[in-house]
């Protein structure tokens, strides 16, 4: 299994022949879609969701494919058949490729601030992607990717959440709203320079893959 970063909290994960993309949103480059059989959306945020950039996408593909939740879905109206819902506890396969949901809220940014649904996504059991919470995995996993700023995130909950999820890897991602320097600092509270969390921890720059 491959994986490529793209702009802010977007991967692109290729196994055996399946191409699957999860979070394309504003934050991404553009030709983040180009080629992939499948998207999974986590939340409605623009940040992870680029409404016209994957109607474009549809368009141009009939074989891509939809799985997000039902806040999302209905912001798609028109080609519902592309789109299927999912939420907590359910499973799907993307050409081999095991897939399953785990999740519902997006973490709280303040208590005056409506929750929007959140999606986080499991895929081959060892690959996590959380959204915009820090949802745990059913099981430590191989990789977690693990979004570093935002809004809602404080860095002594992300080493907190990193222990207790116990991955072997973690990957920055949702790190779009940091300037170099930032993600500099962040790296490395959540790196060797911090207090610990039990994972290898890496940022990758956009375009830049691993195999897992």
């Amino acid at each position: 299994m491959r994986l490529t970063k793209f702009g802010h909290a977007c991967v692109r994960i290729e196994h055996g022949d399946t191409t699957v993309v999860i979070d394309p949103g504003l934050f991404t480059e553009e030709d983040a879609l180009h080629g992939a059989d499948a998207v999974l959306i986590t939340h409605e945020h623009f940040d992870h969701f680029a409404e016209d950039r994957l109607r474009a996408a549809v368009a141009e593909d009939p074989g891509l494919r939809i799985w997000t939740n039902r806040a999302v879905a209905e912001q798609l109206e028109g080609i519902g058949s592309r789109v299927t819902v999912v939420g907590e506890g359910d499973a799907f396969d993307l050409g081999g490729l095991s897939v399953s949901v785990h999740g519902e809220w997006h973490a709280v940014i303040h208590p005056d601030i409506p929750r929007v649904r959140n999606t986080g996504f499991l895929l081959d059991g060892r690959l996590f992607h959380p959204g915009d919470a820090l949802t745990l995995p059913p099981h430590p996993v191989e990789t977690l990717l693990l979004p570093i700023a935002g809004p809602w995130t404080k860095v002594s909950e992300l080493i907190d959440y990193v222990r207790e999820a116990g991955p072997r890897r973690a990957l920055a991602i949702h790190e779009a709203v940091l300037s170099e320097l930032g993600q500099q600092v962040h790296g490395r509270l959540l790196g060797t320079g911090g207090p610990g969390t039990g994972a290898e921890f890496a940022q990758l720059a956009a375009g830049e893959g691993v195999d897992l």
